[in-house]
């Protein structure tokens, strides 16, 4: 192997564990409280997910995918209260959560931006820096969060982070130095041990010896870990499927290792037949939810101090098109999942769902602003002061729900 060849395997080297980590993030984090962010990324249709079962609008607004509302037969909305009910699809996991008051949600939330591009208001989420000025595109508000949790150091030994993701996402890019792998695929590698030593070489003399040494020895522990696990699902006959076997996964590192966790998943832009009751999103919210209660149960005694939060770049069009889907639109509703939360309940501003009421006479309006949502239960997970606050989302006054 070359120079050049080296380099370049070093570069792939981006999307494996630990080439950021800090000397310290082998160590439990000090602080008991876990948070992992779990992003929806394509923007799913909250309308069919937290069903506005009072709208008659809302049925007028989707005559072939509206969830039905509740009653005696089966399949349709399972009520909440006056107003909501959940889909059918998630009875027997965010359900249960649900009436143990372990979960709650906020519908009408999200960002102002009104590009309805993925990309853009995605971008502009996981910076979590105000619209109208100049963005620094290497600041992402988790590591901003790390940071303060950290009290400014950049070692890693109170709230160490880590992104379940191929790469590491804008979210949690900064001064913190975070890292990132994808538990999917996490015993495969796209270096041998002849190739580990000659970067190893290369790299003695320099000032990236100690970080690239930390690199393969934190990828050679998950990868131990994760072998374990992997050999005893063949026994126990543990589910291969999608992001519950992920969640899983994910938990275990949470629960020894990392206060700070972020994962996203993808799939969500349901612009044809996205179904009601049944259908391609039914499918997709009963894995999700199959996945939270997997990452619920995995977590065990160390549930009492999680929070997880569940975004999305925007909502759907209130009305379904017609191709039978939803197309790009503006609100959602976040969903708050812990087992020290005050769940059971519909947070935030809300208003009845008419035509007069529809932000541009389409799409669900923001009414609780997410950087004010985030920074309430930051506060409250983490006892931040306005100054600490500040650090995280700027010229922001967070919005104290009393989910925690």
């Amino acid at each position: 192997m070359n120079r050049r060849q080296l380099l370049q395997c070093l570069a792939s080297m981006a999307a494996l564990p630990g080439i950021t980590y800090s000397s310290q993030l082998l160590a439990a984090p000090a602080t008991q409280n876990r948070l992992l962010l779990v992003f929806l990324r394509g923007a799913y249709d909250a309308s069919n997910f937290l069903v506005p079962t009072a709208s008659d609008f809302y049925y007028e607004s989707r005559p072939t995918i509206a969830i039905r509302r509740p009653g005696n037969e089966p399949g349709g909305a399972i009520a909440l209260n006056a107003d909501w009910g959940l889909h059918p699809a998630l009875r027997d996991t965010l359900y249960p959560m649900y009436q143990s008051k372990e979960i709650a949600f906020i519908p009408f939330a999200g960002i102002d931006d009104v590009s309805r591009s993925h990309f853009e208001t995605q971008d502009s989420i996981e910076l979590g820096q105000a619209l109208n000025t100049t963005r620094n595109f290497h600041s992402g508000f988790l590591n901003r969060l790390a940071a303060v949790i950290n009290g400014g150091k950049n070692d890693g030994k109170s709230a160490p982070a880590m992104a379940f993701t191929d790469q590491l996402p804008l979210i949690l890019q900064g001064n913190v130095q975070v890292g990132n792998t994808a538990l999917k695929s996490i015993a495969k590698s796209g270096l041998n041990e002849h190739q580990n030593q000659l970067i190893e070489q290369m790299y003695r003399k320099t000032a990236l010896a100690q970080q690239v040494n930390e690199g393969f020895a934190v990828r050679q522990e998950v990868v131990k870990e994760m072998q374990e696990e992997m050999n005893a699902a063949n026994r126990n006959a543990i589910s291969t499927k999608g992001f519950e076997l992920e969640a899983q996964r994910i938990a275990r590192m949470m629960r020894e290792k990392y206060a700070l966790g972020f994962i996203d998943v993808g799939g969500w832009d349901t612009h044809v037949n996205q179904g009601a009751e049944t259908g391609v999103l039914a499918n997709k919210f009963e894995e999700l939810g199959r996945g939270l209660l997997a990452y619920k149960n995995a977590m065990g005694d160390q549930w009492c101090n999680t929070t997880v939060v569940v975004i999305s770049e925007f909502g759907r069009t209130f009305r379904e098109n017609g191709k039978r889907g939803t197309d790009h639109g503006h609100g959602s509703v976040y969903w708050v999942l812990g087992g020290g939360i005050r769940g059971g309940q519909i947070s935030g501003e809300q208003i009845q769902l008419t035509p007069s009421q529809l932000f541009q006479n389409r799409d669900y309006p923001v009414l609780n602003e997410y950087r004010a949502v985030l920074g309430g239960l930051f506060s409250r997970i983490y006892g931040l002061n306005p100054r600490q606050l500040d650090t995280v989302f700027n010229g922001i006054k967070g919005l104290d729900l009393g989910l925690i």
